[in-house]
């Protein structure tokens, strides 16, 4: 079967849309027929010309990518894979609900994966199905919105990404410019500091417990003293956090856990 994808670039940076282009440039399905370097263009060109595919990205000037797809309305919507540079809120709701999402910087080996999915789409004539997917995303950012703590992180290992759930987050360990998240028995690597991820985080369930660790009080199963000042706290997995002084008042303050 012959296939040719009408597609459409929006980003605001010219060199993302020019890496995009290169990297699209040996699939012969894929016919660049616009570039779109804000909301109000992509509106435009969407309600221009017929478009099978749009790489939408989230924040462009003027209409975010949200705003694109409820000026357009969603049963006027081409196929749609959002792209994003780092928002935590938009990519735990493209994980369950969207066609699909993609990282800057896009590597070759994702937009591949991205591709297939779309064409896989359109050839299982599911792209009613795809228009409900975006309008589950969009109810469950706004949804997600309303709580100002994010549910999901997205951990990045070379060219795969990891959403890991926060509430399946055992602890957090600082590890130089970057934290290490400690959930069922694997560790990934996020590029941020320990005190602007503690800044995210619900402070009734993350506990910081010395300068370079927090703990997830859902997983704390004990509370160990040893002396004045230190100690240590034992998780639902056997692993020993240490914690300070102001660590053990914080975590004793809370019901529900045993101390010796």
């Amino acid at each position: 079967m012959n296939m040719s994808l009408r597609t459409v670039i929006a980003d605001d940076e010219p060199l993302a849309r020019e890496r995009l282009k290169m990297l699209l440039a040996p699939d012969s399905a894929v016919e660049i027929i616009a570039e779109c370097r804000n909301g109000s263009e992509v509106v435009r060109e969407l309600k221009t010309r017929r478009a099978d595919l749009l790489f939408l990205d989230i924040q462009m000037p003027g209409k975010s990518g949200f705003e694109v797809i409820e000026e357009v309305g969603l049963p006027n919507m081409p196929m749609t894979v959002f792209v994003t540079a780092h928002n935590e809120y938009a990519v735990s709701a493209f994980e369950v609900h969207a066609l699909d999402y993609l990282v800057k910087p896009i590597e070759r080996p994702r937009l591949d994966e991205a591709l297939a999915r779309v064409k896989k789409k359109i050839r299982l004539e599911e792209a009613f199905a795809a228009r409900e997917e975006l309008s589950s995303a969009l109810q469950a950012l706004r949804t997600t919105g309303q709580d100002p703590y994010p549910q999901r992180f997205l951990a990045k290992n070379g060219n795969t990404g990891s959403v890991v759930s926060v509430g399946d987050i055992e602890w957090i360990e600082a590890a130089d410019y970057y934290v290490c998240l400690h959930a069922g028995g694997k560790k990934h690597l996020l590029r941020e500091s320990i005190r602007a991820l503690e800044a995210k985080l619900n402070p009734s369930k993350f506990v910081r417990l010395h300068r370079s660790a927090i703990v997830n009080i859902d997983h704390v199963r004990e509370i160990h003293r040893d002396g004045r000042t230190e100690g240590w706290v034992v998780l639902s997995t056997g692993e020993r956090v240490r914690l300070n002084k102001t660590g053990w008042q914080k975590l004793t303050a809370m019901s529900g856990i045993s101390t010796s």
